[in-house]
């Protein structure tokens, strides 16, 4: 049947323990019964065999299944529990939650199971959740209505009409309540002056008139007559208290505990939406005021509806108001402004099932915030654990939308309604709980009504015990027969209480573990053959030659094997989920992923359950911080892109705030003088520069601060273009010119100062030229007729 192959698929069925290697745990612990046998180890089995080890000494009944078959142990008497899981109620999820009867959606499967639990030997099973649709919501608007509010008041007048037409979208079945509260009136919360008793506004000129201060007063059930929600709340006036802090947290307990007065459905989605203007009085705030009584957690609304215990008893804590919450399957929204979003976004991790929406200063956008936290609360699914036995230990791995399983992990987001998601849950019993003591606990998504109930029956009984024989012959009449071994009366020892204390043995060989080995390892006496362990101070020193004790193991500061293990003569055993040579090293994950999904937010390794940030610059609880890192400017582009555009990957509203929670400014002018800020710049789908810094706030919190408008830039001046391409072709004309007529300048002085040196050296005269001639030549004629002989003439020219 489908029931039949449901079970097999989802329950796991017993299988025999892998048997641990190195120390044969069960042959060197201290069992000497049937029952501490099978706390050793779940591979640990008993032979409860008379005449087992009969022809070896000391042959230990404990140990492993097999070993014990082949020295002889008949299987018949073998005592070998195994863990295992039954369902008991299984039915099948329902697909909407608009049914006749809504005691017939299911939300969850199965609904009920058994488990029998061997100590130390795990199993598993699984379990499914869907988030029907159309399911019923009660929604429950508890306002504060102090004098800071009265701008808000206006805004919410018509607010039931408005907001039953917006849920009307996402159910068919939508009731709607409205509470009030102020803060106790008591001083110094508040003006207890005789002339403030009717009026606190008195002599307050911006608005002289206003209620008297109470702490809360419930003032309309949940009903789905959104029409008397208008009226009631037109018919309110805002009062006034003394110091800043509200008393929220008083209203928001009675709202959740007075069930039968709000009127909540058993089958229904329950919101309680919380909005205010300022912080809250929290736990022992009340002794200022004189009030040292803790509050109960119960319901103190009197004949008008008014929390008559507001000035008797303490603000609850947040322990208390996040128990009240998970135990009436109530969903609480803090609508607050964003000055205060901080102080009740770190209030979330302390209350499950809490989200924090910004409220505009006059509540405008109150119905869209509602909405948004609706879906943001349906699309996803976490699981708590209610009544857990301090001695069972359990493990998560979730399958969400994408089909992987995720280890350590007990929730899935970015679900759809209508969608479903697995989980399966190993369990393991580390010790056995007093006889007859057992246990269930139950399995819950938060703030679901649907739950599983899961019943513990431990296997801590051996079946021989049930055939023990007083003063059987077998122990010499003077022991109980239990299980193969004899349990002797006071005075008497040996396997078959044949010796009497006192008596001397000469074979003292047989309590020492080696030869040369000291008699019981120096820490018992040996007799009738066998090691009498003495008793410490310390825990219990064991095994057949003494040589094991449970107090020799590694510690983690000062605690043996960190409290997450067993010490087993000198080695701790962790338990599940911890490794390491003292049990100090987590292996759940679920601390270590980022709300990406991503481990370490892929810039680390985890490591003992914390992230080991392996890039530069990387901090933070998941290395999710990181400014200087090559991917910052990227990754937190896509929240500018989604958280100021509503463009990009991110742009699903949803995926937005859940991914990016960092703080975003915007600015005309950004600064980037800052040296703790990373500049980045992205373009965007219209070919504009959007600029944005990223920085790290010494509060922690990442601050993204972006122009309001990317930098768009003009097209290009066509005629501006020509003329500057003109202008600078003229100018390197003009300037090539003016380079040129310097060079021939200077070429033309140094030829003259050249010339001018050159005659400057000349100094001739005429006769000394060598290139003049005289104009005036002489030639010599010679003459025959001179009765003297030749004679000579000379002709001038």
């Amino acid at each position: 049947s489908w029931l039949g192959l449901w079970r097999r698929w989802s329950v796991g069925s017993p299988s025999p323990c892998s048997i641990p290697s190195g120390l044969n745990v069960c042959v060197s612990g201290s069992a000497t019964s049937c029952e501490e046998c099978l706390l050793l180890h779940p591979s640990c089995a008993w032979c409860a065999q008379e005449d087992f080890g009969r022809s070896r000494t000391f042959t230990s009944r404990c140990d492993f299944m097999s070993n014990l078959q082949k020295r002889g142990c008949e299987s018949r008497f073998i005592e070998n529990p195994v863990s295992f899981t039954s369902v008991l109620t299984n039915r099948p999820l329902s697909l909407k939650g608009s049914v006749a009867s809504h005691d017939d959606v299911v939300q969850i499967m199965p609904q009920r199971i058994s488990l029998s639990l061997r100590p130390g030997d795990q199993t598993w099973f699984n379990l499914q959740v869907r988030q029907v649709e159309d399911y019923p919501v009660d929604l429950y608007y508890l306002m504060d209505l102090s004098l800071s509010m009265k701008d808000d008041l206006d805004t919410i007048r018509n607010l039931g009409t408005k907001l039953a037409l917006e849920m009307g979208k996402l159910t068919s079945n939508f009731r709607l309540g409205f509470g009030s509260f102020v803060d106790k009136n008591v001083s110094p919360f508040s003006y207890t002056a005789p002339k403030y008793q009717e009026n606190p506004c008195s002599g307050y000129k911006p608005f002289p008139n206003c209620i008297p201060t109470f702490g809360f007063r419930h003032l309309l059930s949940l009903t789905d007559e959104v029409d008397r929600f208008n009226q009631e709340v037109q018919k309110q006036i805002v009062s006034r208290n003394r110091d800043a802090p509200e008393g929220g947290f008083d209203a928001i307990l009675q709202a959740a505990v007075c069930k039968e007065e709000i009127g909540w459905r058993k089958d229904a989605y329950h919101l309680l939406v919380f909005a205010s203007d300022d912080g809250a009085h929290l736990a022992l705030d009340g002794r200022l005021g004189g009030i040292v009584q803790p509050h109960d957690g119960r319901c103190h609304l009197d004949e008008k509806n008014e929390y008559s215990a507001s000035a008797q008893m303490d603000y609850p804590s947040l322990g208390l108001v996040g128990e009240k919450l998970a135990e009436n399957n109530i969903f609480l929204i803090f609508a607050v402004t964003k000055r205060h979003y901080i102080l009740y976004k770190n209030l979330t991790a302390l209350i499950p099932g809490t989200t924090v929406e910004i409220l505009d200063q006059d509540s405008k956008n109150v119905i869209q915030l509602i909405v948004n936290a609706y879906n943001n609360i349906r699309s996803k699914v976490e699981l708590s654990v209610w009544d857990h036995p301090e001695d069972l230990s359990l493990s998560f791995s979730a399958t969400c939308q994408d089909g992987k399983p995720l280890p350590g992990l007990r929730k899935c987001a970015d679900l759809k309604i209508g969608d479903t998601v697995s989980f399966n849950v190993s369990v393991e019993a580390r010790s056995c709980p007093p006889r007859g003591a057992d246990h269930t606990f139950t399995i819950k998504p938060v703030g679901f009504k649907d739950r599983l109930e899961v019943e513990v029956n431990y296997r801590c009984d051996c079946g021989c015990s049930r055939t023990a024989q007083s003063n059987s012959s077998i122990c010499s009449s003077v022991g109980m027969y239990h299980c193969g071994t004899c349990r002797c009366e006071p005075g008497y020892l040996g396997a078959r209480c044949e010796c009497q204390e006192g008596d001397s043995s000469s074979y003292l060989s047989a309590c020492r573990e080696a030869e040369g080995k000291q008699v019981c390892s120096g820490r018992g006496e040996c007799s009738c053959n066998q090691c009498v362990c003495y008793e410490s101070e310390f825990g219990k020193i064991y095994g057949g030659f003494c040589e094991c004790d449970d107090f020799s193991c590694a510690r983690h500061k000062g605690v043996l094997c960190s409290g997450h293990g067993e010490c087993h003569c000198g080695e701790c055993k962790c338990y599940a989920g911890f490794v390491g040579d003292n049990c100090n090293c987590s292996t759940d994950t679920a601390s270590c992923l980022s709300d990406a999904g991503q481990m370490c937010s892929g810039r680390g390794s985890c490591v003992c359950g914390r992230c080991q940030c392996s890039e530069p610059g990387a901090f933070g609880d998941t290395c999710e911080k990181c400014p200087t890192c090559p991917d910052a400017c990227g990754t937190k582009r896509e929240c500018i892109e989604c958280r100021l555009f509503n463009s990009g990957r991110l742009a699903d509203n949803q995926t937005c705030q859940r991914l990016c929670k960092d703080q975003v400014l915007t600015v005309e002018t950004l600064n980037t003088d800052d040296p703790g800020a990373v500049l980045c710049l992205f373009k965007t789908d219209n070919d504009c520069v959007m600029k944005f810094t990223y920085s790290e706030h010494a509060s922690g919190r990442s601050v993204l601060t972006a122009l309001k408008e990317p930098e768009c830039g003009g097209g290009p001046d066509a005629l501006m273009v020509l003329l500057a391409v003109v202008g600078s072709i003229l100018l390197v004309g003009v300037v090539l010119l003016a380079a040129w007529k310097l060079v021939i300048t200077v070429h033309d002085r140094r030829e003259f100062a050249r010339f001018q040196s050159a005659r400057s050296r000349a100094r001739y005269e005429m006769a000394s030229n060598p290139l003049y001639k005289q104009p005036v030549s002489t030639h010599l004629v010679e003459t025959d007729f001179s009765p003297f002989g030749k004679s000579y003439n000379g002709d001038v020219h």
